[in-house]
This record gives C-alpha cells, structure tokens and sequence, in this order.
C-alpha cells in the first residue's frame, strides 16, 4: 500500500468515526463527553484526553448530565451523557493549549 492510499484511507476512517457519532448524539439527544468529541473530529485518543477535562469542568460549571450504562466487551459501567447544549456550557470554561483540543472546544461551544 502507497502513502497516498494509507493517507485516503485514514481520512475515510476519521470521516466515518465523526459522523457516526454525530448521528448517535442527534439520534438519542445525549452522549457521553468522548462521543461529543468524536463528533467534533478528533481521534479517540484525543477525545477521551478532552473528555476527561470536560469531566472536570462539568462539576465547575455545575452541570449534571444523565447516568446511563454502556456496555462494552460484555461489561456494564455507568456513564454519564450529556445535551448539546450541556456540553456547550462546559466547553465555554475549557480553556485548552493544544491547537487541536482549542479547535475542537470551539466546535463544541457551537454546536448547541
């Protein structure tokens, strides 16, 4: 496999990640805090990076999302999932460095 081809399929692979979830959060209405972040377009590593200090704003911005549970591998934890509009308010105090992370606090201050 040539550069161009890995290239074209890894764009394909982070389109198709993004919009997968972008759906799943317009389908439900809620989502967790890393699926918001996918949706914004950041890779899953970064997304659970953004997401845990999210997490840590959602408590100082007093937002209280909705405990569910996810399951994963046969396994049930609890999650908590939040509006749009709730991760909006949390992505306002986010104060991020990375260029990435600032783009995607950006996307997500908007999307409510």
């Amino acid at each position: 496999m040539n550069a161009r081809s890995r290239q074209a399929r890894q764009t394909l692979r982070n389109r198709t990640r993004s919009q997968r979830a972008a759906t799943r959060i317009n389908r439900r209405g809620v989502g967790s805090l890393t699926t918001h972040c996918l949706a914004a377009g950041l890779t899953p590593s970064q997304a659970r990076t953004v997401a845990s200090s999210l997490r840590k704003n959602a408590t100082k911005a007093g937002v209280q999302g909705v405990t569910g549970t996810a399951y994963r591998k046969g396994q049930a934890r609890t999650c908590t999932r939040y509006t749009p509009a709730q991760v909006a308010a949390i992505a306002v105090i986010y104060r991020p460095r990375r260029a990435e992370y600032k783009a995607c606090a950006a996307k997500l201050a908007l999307a409510a």
